[in-house]
């Protein structure tokens, strides 16, 4: 019986001190969770506050805006958890592997995905060492975006817009609608031509520079006079068919 209650007392033994071991080489205190956590959730909110703002004249999905908050949070924990700078660098380079593939969006909108992955592994690496260089990466990025914002800088002029004009199989479009176009644009290119629905109609893709005084609804309506009121989508370069579709 002694024999017994000494083994289970070695076990027992055996059991704490490999927990110790664990706590030791995770080194990892609860301070510094708490803190990284605490720190990422600020930084979460802060991150997706701008990115409602700068999409303020846009529209944005709420699942989006959850995801910049949620993913700081997420990369810092597992990197306190990991504390190791090594390895933490390295699952942070599997986590910018991720791609959110959900419905058609604006494609800058992955910037805040990475901007928001940095954040966290800067608070899971550093924790409390270095929060002056937190909220300075956080003021140079957040002002660049605002600049970029307010400035709208790199966006294409309101004139330069995609035509897409559907067509039946049977009509020869050569021609068919350059004098629409020279008339109602100051400068055209047929971009492509492409069959669809089985091949059953054609689907003419124009790049255009609107002039200034064209009445857009006028030039959608004499071009579908001419393409047997089949579709016509007039689309701003910076949006992915988003406006001015007629049937």
């Amino acid at each position: 019986m002694f024999n017994n209650v000494s083994s289970l007392a070695a076990a027992a033994n055996n059991l704490f001190s490999t927990s110790d071991t664990v706590s030791a080489a995770s080194g990892a205190s609860a301070v510094d969770m708490i803190f990284a956590l605490g720190l990422s959730v600020l930084m979460g909110i802060m991150i997706s506050a701008l990115y409602i703002f700068t999409h303020r004249k846009s529209s944005y999905s709420s699942s989006y805006v959850l995801t910049i908050l949620i993913l700081p949070i997420i990369v810092s924990v597992v990197l306190v958890m990991i504390n190791s700078t090594a390895s933490a660098l390295s699952l942070a380079g599997v986590f910018t592997l991720c791609r959110y593939r959900t419905v058609p969006g604006d494609p800058k909108d992955i910037t805040y995905v990475f901007f928001a992955m940095a954040v966290g592994v800067i608070c899971g690496i550093n924790r409390s060492d270095y929060i002056w260089f937190l909220f300075v990466f956080f003021a140079v990025v957040a002002a660049v975006l605002l600049i970029v914002d307010i400035t709208r800088f790199g966006q294409c002029k309101t004139s330069s817009m995609t035509l897409k004009i559907t067509i039946p199989e049977d009509m020869n479009y050569v021609g068919l609608f350059d004098g629409i176009l020279n008339h109602y644009t100051s400068s055209w290119k047929l971009r492509r031509i492409k069959t669809t629905n089985f091949g059953s109609l054609f689907e003419l893709v124009y790049s255009l520079e609107m002039k200034e005084d064209a009445d857009q609804k006028q030039f959608i309506d004499e071009i579908r006079n001419l393409n047997g009121n089949l579709t016509v989508v007039l689309t701003l370069f910076k949006y992915d068919d988003k406006v001015y579709e007629q049937n």
